[in-house]
């Protein structure tokens, strides 16, 4: 029992130790990032639920000679986020559909991984656009050598399961560049 309660005292220690010496606004890079957002991620509201990414997986990608970006972005929660823009001209905002713009798009997706049986797991995509109106829109804030920062909010139906609506909200990223 002796060794159970040194136990628990060296876990709330260490627990305490390690929320109060974070701060909300760090990016670990010294800039408070985009609506502080932390370097190398992105985050966002999913129908009111926070959605945070890994650096490791998560990148914004400029291609064809410049003329497009890819971003993508997963968390350790099986949920991914995807965003295509055709036409890319730097910093400046990207509506995700209507008229013209149908090529600009962007995806929410959830994996739900069944251990047991690996082959069983299944991927649910929300997509905007969905029909020929602005699902919403992707602003590019920032672009350095190094990287794309910016803002995003939009609307996704899950076109091939449900037909269920989410709502993205507050996104945001800080995201490594990545030139092919």
């Amino acid at each position: 029992m002796r060794h159970f309660k040194n136990f628990m005292v060296l876990i709330m220690t260490l627990t305490a130790v390690t929320f109060t010496s974070c701060s909300n606004d760090d990016t670990g890079d010294g800039d408070p990032g985009q609506s502080g957002t932390p370097s190398g991620v992105m985050v966002a509201k999913v129908n009111g639920n926070n959605f945070q990414s890994l650096a490791l997986s998560s990148s914004a990608t400029i291609a064809n000679d410049g003329q497009n970006l890819v971003i993508i972005a997963t968390s350790t929660t099986a949920q991914a986020f995807s965003f295509s823009v055709f036409g890319f001209d730097g910093t400046g905002t990207y509506p995700l559909g209507g008229g013209s713009n149908i090529f600009n798009s962007a995806s929410y997706s959830e994996t739900d991984v069944n251990l047991n049986n690996p082959q069983n797991s299944t991927t649910e995509i929300w997509q905007a656009p969905y029909d020929d109106t602005v699902a919403g829109e992707l602003v590019i804030t920032e672009i350095t050598d190094t990287k794309v920062k910016g803002t995003f909010n939009f609307t996704c139906k899950n076109v091939g399961g449900d037909q269920s609506i989410k709502t993205i909200t507050e996104g945001s990223f800080n995201l490594e560049k990545v030139v092919n």
